[in-house]
């Protein structure tokens, strides 16, 4: 584990495209190793942060129910995190909490930090749907406080917080988001944590994420005039730059310069896809556009062997890095200053 004189160290879980490593990075916090299954997903990740994925000796990629400290070389770190599945979890899903195959996944989370032992990350940051909080008149979040307490770590109902990236980041994106701060017993007198995020309050001009004047060349973007879909949303639009998000049978629009939360779902058919009127036509945002919306840097890129469907999928999974890098800074001086 890192000394207060090197450079602080992260674990990732539930990695996806990286985007809690870049927030991390962003602080100078460099992730040591990260654990993501999915291959498309591993394939995004390692082209833009780097080749740190925990695999199988045959080169696949690791499931967390088949990662363990001693087996797959888990050096210990200073910082785990990790954005485990909400669909168990979040209003929008079945909300079968801990009782779905997915939302059992947190208590792996658990199990790795208890095989550290003593040696456990000093912090631990998770990130999850909000729901998670309230769902099953409240039990959801009282079986997670008293594992993470169990687990040896700090931990209470003010470690949680509901963060929007559209308040606190220059990001046009309303994204809601629960972040849960840990703090180990053995490394600090208390789980405190000073969170001061600044409110982001000029306004946003989406046309620096979204190009409203020019047109696409790939016609699959755009909606074709005779799509059951396409009277449904232009009779909605009332601002030049709408952007306008068809969710089953509804059209939603945030406001003039807002965007609506981007889902893993959006770029399979009608369903949650985000749309807006450029020179050419009504057409779905970009993928790279979505990618700039969520926060990734502009040097940010999709190998050529992701699919769209899945780079859509990649970026509604993901976290918002510049709200991220936030929370890191928050973590980084609670450990230079308080650890033990």
């Amino acid at each position: 584990m890192s000394s207060k004189d090197s450079q602080l160290t992260a674990g990732a879980l539930f990695a996806g495209i990286g985007g809690f490593c870049v927030g991390f990075q962003n602080q100078g916090i460099k992730t040591t190793w990260a654990v993501e299954n999915d291959f498309a997903a591993v394939d995004t990740y390692s082209a833009n942060v780097g080749s740190n994925i925990v695999v199988h000796k045959d080169g696949a990629p690791q499931s967390i129910l088949d990662v363990s400290v001693k087996s797959s070389n888990l050096c210990p770190v200073d910082v785990l995190h990790a954005g485990f599945p909400c669909q168990s979890f979040s209003v929008a899903g079945e909300r079968k909490g801990f009782d779905d195959p997915r939302g059992q996944l947190f208590y792996e989370i658990i199990r790795i930090l208890r095989e550290f032992g003593e040696n456990r990350p000093s912090v631990l940051l998770l990130e999850n749907s909000p729901n998670i909080r309230i769902g099953a008149g409240g039990s959801w979040f009282l079986e997670l406080s008293a594992q993470i307490k169990k687990a040896g770590y700090w931990f209470r109902e003010s470690n949680a917080f509901e963060l929007d990236s559209f308040d606190h980041t220059a990001v046009p994106q309303k994204r809601k988001r629960l972040f849960m701060v840990a703090f180990a017993t053995n490394k600090f007198k208390n789980g405190n944590l000073r969170l001061n995020l600044p409110k982001f309050a000029e306004h946003k001009q989406v046309s620096e994420f979204i190009n409203f004047e020019g047109e696409i060349e790939d016609n699959s973007y755009y909606l074709d005039k005779n799509n059951k879909y396409y009277k449904m949303i232009t009779e909605k639009i009332d601002h030049p730059k709408s952007i306008l998000q068809l969710r089953k049978y509804e059209v939603r629009d945030k406001g003039v310069n807002i965007v609506p939360t981007l889902t893993a779902n959006m770029g399979q058919g009608g369903h949650n896809v985000p749309f807006i009127v450029d020179k050419k036509g009504l057409r779905k945002l970009t993928e790279y556009e979505c990618l700039k919306i969520q926060g990734f840097p502009d040097d940010y890129f999709f190998p050529e062997s992701v699919p769209r469907a899945k780079r859509y999928q990649q970026i509604g999974n993901s976290v918002v890095p510049p709200l991220i890098s936030l929370i890191a800074a928050a973590i980084k001086e609670k450990i230079e200053e308080e650890r033990l």
